[in-house]
């Protein structure tokens, strides 16, 4: 009986210094600390910065930081919304991403998980602070709820991917539907990526990039499903802001019959 108190206070003690050092993240001249988790919510992964309290990583959350640093120093004098941060803060965070995670870059596109990032607050990034924090978050960012996550998404995707982390689609169309993991009754499933082009290559244009993506992911798709006799397809692009951010992958999705 002793050793249990021992190990309750303890981690009454871990979690306290987690969350006193969560809270004042955001403040923070210094970067702040990875394998900190969190429970966020839609408004917060919609600002900037970020002071939210840590939480235990065993209990709920539907966030993990898995990536911290100090940006690039020619970043030293500028703005706050300076859009260049976003696409290095991109960059960084996408590359570190699959590698975390356990994955290559397709996978990790197929999956439920997705990035976020966050700066200092506007009164640190004054004071001179220069860091950001990328965050696994358990969904799209665009979501209005976000899934929990286990006690460590390092490594998760590792191997051959379970279907519980994996991204499906319920609905009528990919774009119509309603993202849930591929372990529960879906229509879509995201298959496949297909690579639009080079690291060096100018971004070819809306127009472009929406048809060869759907050229490509029709006959991916087809392969995938080992060529039946006929099937369905949908396919998720993206723009401008992402090519040169580094992103050259488009998505394919399969309709399923489960």
């Amino acid at each position: 009986m002793p050793r249990l108190i021992a190990l309750v206070v303890t981690v009454l003690l871990t979690a306290t210094a987690c969350g006193a050092h969560a809270e004042a993240d955001a403040s923070s001249m210094k970067a702040p600390a990875a394998g900190i988790c969190r429970m966020l919510t839609a408004a917060e992964v919609a600002k900037p910065s970020n002071a939210g309290a840590a939480v235990p990583c065993s209990e709920p959350h539907d966030s993990e930081t898995y990536a911290v640093g100090d940006l690039d120093p020619k970043f030293a004098d500028a703005a706050y919304d300076d859009p260049a941060i976003d696409t290095w803060a991109y960059q960084t965070c996408a590359a570190a991403f699959p590698v975390f995670l356990g994955s290559d870059q397709s996978t990790a596109m197929r999956s439920l998980l997705t990035w976020i990032w966050f700066r200092p607050s506007e009164a640190a990034w004054k004071a001179g602070a220069r860091w950001y924090r990328c965050d696994v978050l358990g969904g799209s960012a665009a979501q209005h709820a976000y899934v929990d996550l286990p006690t460590t998404t390092k490594g998760l995707l590792s191997g051959r991917a379970t279907d519980p982390w994996m991204a499906c689609a319920k609905g009528r169309t990919v774009a119509s539907g309603t993202p849930v993991p591929c372990s529960m009754p879906h229509e879509w499933r995201a298959a496949t990526t297909i690579k639009l082009g080079e690291s060096g290559d100018p971004y070819p244009g809306d127009a472009k990039v929406r048809s060869t993506t759907r050229s490509y992911c029709s006959e991916s798709v087809d392969a995938w499903l080992g060529y039946p006799a006929s099937y369905g397809y949908g396919y998720t692009w993206f723009g401008a802001r992402e090519w040169a951010a580094g992103n050259r992958r488009s998505v394919c999705w399969a309709r399923t019959s489960q």
